[in-house]
C-alpha cells in the first residue's frame, strides 16, 4: 500500500503516529470502454493493490458510478478484464482508451456528462517525502457512446466545452496523492480530517467537479484535489548544510475571478484575490531520525468593503466606486471572523494603498477601511482586536529617501513577535514496500516527557505553533503586496534558519545572497499570481531597483506590463470570468434558459455571481466616504471571535479544529526586538478623527499613515539606514499561552519584556519582576526605569488599551 491511514486527532497522549484517514491511495489508472460502460482500473505504485470503477454510458442525463469493493491482485484484475471483453464481443468488446493519473471531475452542460482526466503529470516537489505534482496534460471525455441520441443545441454545447477548456489545468494547478497540499503544514500535523471534508475547503478548485463522484462513492480514491496558485521548491546550501525551501500560494475558490470583475468583499465575507502563502524550510530527511521543519503562513486579499471598478476601454485607471450598502459592515465582520477561524488571533492588517493622489481614488478606500477597522475594534477586547498599519508604500518609494524593504522588514519582524511560526521535529519511516508513511511528529505525544528532557537535554527546542496571521493588501493585492510579502518572508526565513540552528542570529541582511535567492522566489510567485488575477506579470520596480537594474529598462518593462494588463482587463477578462464561474459551478447551464454569454453584463456578474458592487447608494470620487452610521449597528461580540480563535489555534484551517487541553506543552516562537523605550513611545501624537485615542501617527505630519501596534516615528527613524538591528528571542511562556497577545503584551514585547495576560491561567515567566505600577521586565532593568515615563503613560499601559482602540 502507498500510504497508511488510520489516524488519531491532535492531542497530547500516546506516541502513535499521525496518519491520513484514507487507508490507501492510487496514483495510476487505465481507462477501458465497452458500448455500455467505462471501466477504470486503479492501482498503487507497487502494483500490489488493484480496484475497479464502473461508469454507465447509456443514460446521458445521469451520473451512474459504482465501485467494486473487491481488492484484486494484478493477475486477478487481468482475468476480470478478459471476462469483460469476452462478454461484450458482440458489441465490439473491451477497448483501451487512455492511461491517466486521476479524475479531475465530472461536468454536465446542456447534454451528457463529461469526465475530466489528468493524462500526464510532472513532479514539482515533495513535502515530508510526499510527492507534489503539476498537470502536464488533461482530457475531457464524453460519457455516452455514439449511439445515444440527445436533442440539445450542439452549437451552445460546443461553446460551453470550449469555455471550460479555456481553464488551463496545465498552468498553476498542483496536487498530491498522499499529502493534503490544500492545507498548511501546521494544519496537516495538528489536525486530522477526512479527505471528504478537505475537498470542501476553500483552496480545492475542483470541489464542484468532484462532488458527484464523491457523493456516490463516499471516498476520494479516484479523484485528485487540485489547488490553484503557485508552488516552488528549491535546494539551498547555507553554512555547509543543505536545505529545502518551499514556497506555496493557495488561491481561494470563493469569490474568485479577474481584476475588475471581482473586487472587495461579497455578502458572505469572502474577498477577491484571497491567497494564502506558506513558506516551509527543512533539511533533508533521514529514515527514522527526527528532522526539524518550520513553516510560516501569511495572507493577502482585497480590501473587505463593497467597492468596484468598471472595466473601461477608454480609461486605464477606472474610477473606484464605493457602495454604501452595508452600513453595519456585516460582510467585513464576517471576513475577519473567517480569518480568525482559519488562523487564530491576532489578525494584523498591513494596508499599503495610497493616502492621496491627483484624484481621490485609493484614498477613498483608505479612509473607509480605517473607519471600519476602528468601528469593529470598539466591540472587541484587547486580545482580539484587529492590529493594523496603514502605510503608503508608493509614496515612500517615490520619495527615494526611505529604504522600503528595510522598513517593511522591521514591520515583518515585529509582526512575527505577535504570531510566532510553526516548528517541530518529524520522523519519516520508509516501509518495506518502499512507500513513505505520514511522518510522526513531536506534537503527537507528550513531548515534554521525552527522554531528551528527562535526561536534562534542553538543547532540543520545543515545538511552536503559529497563532494569528499578517494580512497584506494594496489596491489589487498584486504588486505592492508582493513586495511586502517578500519582506515578511525574508524576516521569517531568518527566524526559521535560527530555529533550525543554522544561523546564530535571526537576521538576514538585504545584501545577503540568501535574500537575493528568496527575492527571486517571491518575484516569480508575484508574476504568477498577477497573471492569474490581473492579466500580466507583476510590477517589480522595487525588486528591479534592488538588483541594480537599469532604470530605463525598468520603466520600459513596467510600461509594457501596464499595457498588457489593460488589454487583458478590457478585452479578455469577461470570457475568463465566465470560464471560472463555469469551472467552479457558480453558473449551471439549463436547457431553455439563456446561455451564459447571452446574459447582460449586470446579470452575469452582479445577480448570478454577486459582485462587490450591489444595488444601493453609490459614493463616487467627489463624495465623502464617511457616511452617517445607524445607531442600531450590529455588534461583533468578543465571545464570537474569541471562541472561534480558540478553536483555530492549533492549526490553520477553514473550520475550527479541536484544541488539546494540554496546550501548555507547546510554546510560542516569540522574538522581541530590543530598543530604547523612549525611541518607540516618545512623542506619540494622538488623533480623534477616527474616534480613537490610542492610534500612532507619524510625527512628520502624515496623518494618513497610522497604526495601533507599532509607532511610525520609530519605524521610519531608521528607514534610511542599513545598519543591522539586533533581535533577541524572547522567553517562552511556561503556562498555557493566550490565543491572541494582549495589548499589554504587545507594549511589553517592544520594551523588551514578556508579561502573561490574565487569560494565561496564572502562568508567569521565571525571573520576571512585577512592580507596583504593573509594568514588568523580562530582563533586569535600571532601578530608575519607571522614572523615564510619566504617571499618565504608566496608567495608560496598565489600563490594557495601549495599542488597540
Amino acid at each position: 500500500m502507498e500510504s497508511s491511514a488510520a489516524g488519531n486527532s491532535y492531542g497530547i497522549g500516546n506516541e502513535s503516529s499521525f496518519q491520513f484517514q484514507t487507508s490507501i491511495y492510487m496514483q495510476k489508472f487505465r481507462l477501458y470502454e465497452t458500448l455500455s460502460n467505462f471501466y477504470m482500473i486503479g492501482r498503487n505504485k507497487r502494483r500490489t493493490y488493484w480496484r475497479v470503477l464502473k461508469i454507465d454510458r447509456l443514460d446521458p442525463s445521469k451520473l451512474n458510478i459504482s465501485e467494486d469493493s473487491t481488492t484484486y491482485t494484478e493477475s486477478e484484475c487481468s482475468e476480470l478484464l478478459r471476462r469483460i471483453h469476452e462478454g461484450n464481443l458482440s458489441t465490439g468488446g473491451l477497448k483501451f482508451v487512455t492511461t491517466c493519473y486521476g479524475i479531475v471531475g465530472f461536468i454536465k452542460f446542456l447534454g451528457p456528462y463529461y469526465m475530466l482526466l489528468i493524462t500526464k503529470r510532472r513532479q514539482i516537489g515533495a513535502i515530508c517525502g510526499h510527492n507534489v505534482y503539476a498537470v502536464s496534460k488533461s482530457e475531457m471525455i464524453p460519457l455516452p457512446n455514439s449511439t445515444v441520441n440527445s436533442s440539445i443545441n450542439e452549437k451552445d454545447e460546443i461553446r460551453y466545452k470550449k469555455l471550460l477548456c479555456s481553464v488551463d489545468l496545465t498552468k498553476d494547478f498542483f496536487f498530491s496523492y498522499s499529502y493534503h497540499v490544500m492545507c498548511s503544514l501546521q494544519k496537516n500535523l495538528c489536525t486530522n480530517k477526512p479527505d471528504q471534508v478537505l475537498y470542501e475547503t476553500m483552496f480545492v478548485w475542483n470541489e464542484f467537479l468532484t462532488r458527484g463522484i464523491r457523493n456516490h462513492l463516499q471516498n476520494t480514491l479516484w479523484t485528485v484535489a487540485l489547488v490553484y496558485g503557485f508552488f516552488k521548491q528549491a535546494t539551498l546550501s547555507v553554512s555547509g548544510r543543505v536545505l529545502k525551501v518551499i514556497l506555496i500560494a493557495r488561491r481561494s475558490r470563493h469569490y474568485a475571478g479577474t481584476r475588475y470583475l471581482k473586487r472587495g468583499v461579497n455578502e458572505k465575507g469572502r474577498v477577491a484575490n484571497d491567497v494564502e502563502t506558506e513558506q516551509i524550510v527543512l533539511e533533508d530527511f533521514s529514515d527514522g531520525l527526527p528532522t526539524p521543519i518550520t513553516s510560516i503562513v501569511q495572507n493577502r486579499g482585497s480590501i473587505p468593503l463593497f467597492w468596484s471598478q468598471e472595466t473601461s476601454r477608454l480609461n486605464i485607471k477606472p474610477d473606484i466606486i464605493l457602495s454604501k450598502k452595508d452600513q453595519n459592515y456585516e460582510a467585513t465582520r464576517l471576513h475577519f471572523e473567517n480569518l480568525v477561524e482559519r488562523y487564530g488571533n491576532p489578525i494584523i492588517i498591513l494596508n499599503l494603498i495610497k493616502t492621496q493622489g491627483k484624484k481621490p481614488r485609493e484614498s477613498i478606500l483608505r479612509q473607509e477601511f480605517a473607519h471600519v477597522i476602528d468601528f469593529i475594534n470598539k466591540d472587541l477586547s484587547e486580545e482580539t482586536c484587529l492590529r493594523f498599519l496603514h502605510w503608503d508604500l508608493h509614496k515612500h518609494f517615490q520619495s527615494q529617501s526611505t529604504n522600503v524593504l528595510l522598513l517593511l522588514g522591521k514591520v515583518a519582524a515585529y509582526a512575527l513577535t505577535l504570531t510566532g511560526f510553526f516548528y517541530c521535529r518529524v520522523t519519516l519511516t520508509v516501509r518495506p514496500d518502499e512507500s513513505i508513511a505520514w511522518p510522526s511528529s513531536e506534537l503527537e505525544g507528550n513531548y515534554f516527557a521525552d527522554d531528551n528532557f528527562a535526561n536534562g537535554n534542553h538543547s532540543v527546542k520545543p515545538p511552536t505553533i503559529q497563532r494569528g496571521v499578517l494580512r497584506t493588501n494594496c489596491i489589487d493585492c498584486l504588486d505592492r503586496t508582493n513586495v511586502a510579502q517578500y519582506a515578511y518572508g525574508l524576516a521569517a526565513l531568518g527566524y526559521q534558519l535560527h530555529t533550525l540552528g543554522i544561523k546564530d542570529t535571526p537576521k538576514i541582511d538585504l545584501d545577503d545572497p540568501l535574500a537575493g535567492e528568496l527575492m527571486g522566489f517571491y518575484e516569480r510567485m508575484g508574476d504568477t499570481l498577477a497573471h492569474q488575477y490581473g492579466g500580466s506579470a507583476a510590477h517589480n520596480k522595487i525588486f528591479s531597483e534592488r538588483r541594480g537594474q537599469w532604470r530605463a529598462a525598468t520603466q520600459s518593462q513596467e510600461f509594457f506590463r501596464t499595457l498588457q494588463r489593460y488589454y487583458s482587463n478590457a478585452y479578455m477578462d469577461a470570457e475568463k470570468q465566465d470560464a471560472i464561474n463555469l469551472f467552479l459551478g457558480n453558473f449551471l447551464p439549463q436547457p431553455g434558459m439563456p446561455a451564459l454569454w447571452e446574459l447582460a453584463s449586470n446579470q452575469r456578474y452582479w445577480l448570478i455571481f454577486p459582485r462587490s458592487l450591489s444595488d444601493g447608494s453609490i459614493l463616487r470620487q467627489s463624495e465623502s466616504p464617511m457616511s452617517a452610521r445607524n445607531d442600531k449597528q450590529g455588534k461583533l461580540k468578543d465571545s464570537t471571535m474569541l471562541n472561534r480563535s480558540q478553536g483555530a489555534s492549533n492549526g490553520h484551517s477553514e473550520s475550527s479544529p479541536e484544541i488539546s487541553s494540554c496546550e501548555r506543552d507547546i510554546s510560542y516562537s516569540r522574538y522581541t526586538p530590543l530598543m530604547p523605550q523612549r525611541k518607540l513611545f516618545g512623542h506619540v501624537k494622538m488623533d480623534r478623527r477616527l474616534g480613537s485615542d490610542q492610534i500612532f501617527f507619524s510625527e512628520q505630519g502624515d496623518r494618513f499613515n497610522c497604526s495601533n501596534f507599532v509607532d511610525l516615528d520609530w519605524l521610519s527613524s531608521s528607514g534610511n539606514s542599513c545598519e543591522d538591528e539586533q533581535f533577541e528571542r524572547s522567553q517562552v511562556l511556561a503556562g498555557s499561552p493566550a490565543v491572541g497577545r494582549s495589548s499589554e503584551n504587545v507594549a511589553d514585547g517592544i520594551l523588551g519584556e514578556t508579561t502573561p495576560s490574565s487569560c494565561e491561567c496564572g502562568s508567569n515567566i521565571k525571573g520576571t519582576q512585577q512592580t507596583g505600577s504593573g509594568i514588568s521586565f523580562a530582563y533586569s532593568p535600571d532601578s530608575n526605569i519607571r522614572e523615564q515615563f510619566s504617571d499618565s503613560f504608566v496608567q495608560w499601559i496598565n489600563n490594557g488599551q495601549t495599542l488597540c482602540h
